[in-house]
């Protein structure tokens, strides 16, 4: 064969060759909420799976059953031995992942923990994708339970589970609002109570704090699981009028009680952005696009221009939405 002609044949061959190998394979990402069965993150893996429709991505999600301080630990192990690229997870424990985190990064995964940070942790991953300003959190809750029980009276928190960071940080906040702004020196916060987020545990740790505080005058509860066990329990004990509940919660699980005057009005962000910002900031750093940098700023369809901020924070928007019988027939979530 001519030298021309079997130069020109290697140069095809090698095309050929090269090719498939050349070819960007998807980015893939896993989302690891706190545990199955919880409507709230049954959102933001929504706006995962449509954001990874729309970029191509390939998405799975895996959780433990219960949401304890270290049940994720064998679920991102697992997820570093089947290769995956980028690792979401909302943490049940603001320092119990830190080892398992270092191993994931060491190996070139990349750590984007969702809906609440690990504080005093931030070291340990990428980046944190935080619904709104979690220092503003706190206090909006209390001030709406002000707002409802005319800032007098007992007042009672119904938590998650004691390690949740997230709940944690606003149950501080409040604490702080109440202890130290005059506006509420006649409210008194008589107990923190944990439902484990769960909805059974969750509604006995609410007939508790009714029988143990005969003069409550409401209860926050900073957890979608809570909150909704609260106001059943409120409801079923026909104490609606004595007893006002606040918190946390998505509108299609709160609806039926916000039209029946069970509670006036709660909060909330929306967790499906959580997914979809999540999903692009993924993809975008992964491929080089998205700097992780403080200061640095990336577009995301639908949301706009979203900053970096310190400890690369990155907030969904700034502000909880308050949901009530105005506008609670808006959403669907």
């Amino acid at each position: 064969m001519p030298r021309t002609k079997l130069l020109t044949a290697l140069a095809v061959a090698a095309g050929l060759l090269a090719g498939p190998a050349l070819a960007a394979d998807p980015v893939k990402i896993v989302y690891i909420p706190k545990n199955t069965g919880n409507p709230y993150f049954d959102s933001i893996i929504k706006g995962f799976e449509d954001g990874c429709k729309e970029l191509g991505c390939e998405f799975t999600t895996v959780a433990p059953a219960t949401p304890d301080a270290t049940s994720q630990i064998p679920f991102v192990t697992a997820q570093i031995q089947r290769g995956v690229n980028v690792i979401a997870i909302s943490p049940n424990s603001p320092d119990a992942l830190n080892q398992i985190f270092d191993r994931a990064r060491s190996r070139g995964v990349k750590i984007l923990v969702v809906n609440s940070d690990v504080p005093g942790n931030e070291a340990h991953r990428d980046a944190a994708i935080l619904p709104v300003d979690f220092s503003q959190t706190g206090g909006a809750q209390v001030e709406l339970m002000g707002s409802m029980i005319g800032y007098k009276g007992e007042v009672a928190i119904l938590s998650a589970t004691t390690d949740a960071p997230d709940q944690n940080v606003w149950i501080a906040d409040m604490k702080k609002a109440l202890e130290t702004n005059a506006k509420y020196k006649d409210m008194k916060l008589v107990t923190t109570a944990y439902g484990d987020d769960d909805p059974q545990k969750s509604t006995t740790e609410t007939e508790a704090l009714l029988a143990n505080y005969p003069n409550l005058a409401g209860i926050i509860s900073p957890t979608t699981v809570g909150v909704a066990a609260a106001a059943q329990v409120v409801e079923t004990a026909g104490k609606a009028d004595k007893v006002k509940v606040t918190g946390l919660g998505t509108p299609n699980q709160m609806r039926r009680f916000i039209e029946n005057g069970t509670v006036t009005a709660f909060q909330l962000w929306s967790p499906y952005n959580e997914g979809w910002l999540a999903s692009h900031l993924a993809v975008g750093v992964m491929g080089g696009k998205i700097d992780l940098k403080p200061g640095s700023s990336f577009e995301v369809p639908k949301l706009g221009t979203i900053k970096i901020g310190d400890n690369a924070q990155i907030l969904t928007q700034s502000q909880p939405t308050t949901f009530d019988k105005s506008n609670i027939g808006e959403f669907n979530f």
